[in-house]
């Protein structure tokens, strides 16, 4: 199934949208940091297939979607929110499945929570809910230590400068140096993210949505009703950013969940596992509805 990016006007932004499959039924999927687009490359075919019309697009401050603002206040949940709302209606779609991975997925949790639109399915990888992630910090000493680029990146200009450096070296090395299988991994694949990550304003947006996630809140600090929509969460057990304990406590915050864990396989799930991964999409999404 064929892959093409178009352009979507939504919420004040032209986003850069890859699309596969067409229909009602959309699949938006909500990549994270410091990927794009591009992250969903092995599972926009599969959803294509199955019936849906899969849509990844940059997300705000990321890749090739303008404009990239400036101010920390722009990256607030709330905001990101109003941009997929916007996106979905856009879309003019009947039915929505969301599907997320790291702060795709963070910002998957808050809109599904805050039910800014009515989802189908919500399909999370590699990201726990916002709440369990707030509790785990304020008692675990070890997450708090595998966390501490989100603090680093509270300050000013440093951690741009850092990730730009020697061509966008530490960008390369989050992908390779963290997966445990490294054959997705390519020297091209990390062109790819190196070069959207060194787009004017890119780095900067990137790492705004930490300082907003941290200085801000908004809806990230709840309250956080319970989600009524049927949640997938798909889990590489090699995480170094977030540890499998992270898991426990989901189902307080969640009416009909389901785990699957995939042992040796690290944050970058769906890129580093898209056999393993699809198959539990295809098994736990089946045809749209």
């Amino acid at each position: 199934m064929t892959i093409t990016t178009h352009r979507v006007a939504a919420n004040g932004f032209d986003f850069a949208v890859d699309e596969a499959g067409e229909g009602d039924h959309l699949a938006l999927c909500l990549h994270g940091f410091p990927e794009s687009r591009f992250s969903w490359r092995f599972q926009l075919p599969l959803l294509a297939e199955m019936g849906y019309r899969a849509w990844a697009p940059d997300l705000r401050g990321y890749g090739e979607t303008e404009p990239k603002p400036r101010e920390v206040s722009a990256y607030l949940i709330d905001r990101l929110m109003e941009d997929v709302a916007a996106l979905i209606d856009a879309s003019g779609a009947k039915t929505v499945t969301l599907i997320g991975h790291d702060w795709g997925a963070g910002l998957a949790w808050a809109f599904a929570a805050n039910r800014v639109r009515p989802l189908e399915r919500l399909v999370i990888m590699n990201v726990p809910h916002p709440a369990v992630m707030a509790g785990q910090l304020r008692r675990s000493w070890a997450q708090l230590k595998k966390s501490w680029y989100m603090f680093f990146f509270q300050l000013p200009g440093l951690p741009e400068r850092s990730l730009a450096a020697n061509d966008a070296r530490a960008i390369r090395n989050a992908f390779h140096g963290m997966a445990v299988d490294k054959s997705n991994f390519t020297k091209d694949v990390l062109d790819r993210y190196a070069k959207d990550a060194q787009r004017p304003g890119a780095i900067r947006g990137m790492v705004n949505w930490y300082r907003a996630a941290l200085r801000l809140g908004g809806k990230l600090r709840g309250p956080w009703p319970v989600i009524e929509t049927p949640t997938l969460i798909i889990w590489g057990e090699e995480d170094a950013a977030l540890g499998i304990e992270l898991l426990d406590g989901t189902d307080a915050y969640v009416r009909d969940l389901t785990i699957r864990r995939l042992p040796k396989v690290s944050h970058w799930v769906q890129q580093e596992a898209p056999e393993k991964v699809n198959a539990i999409l295809q098994d736990w999404l089946g045809a749209p509805r």
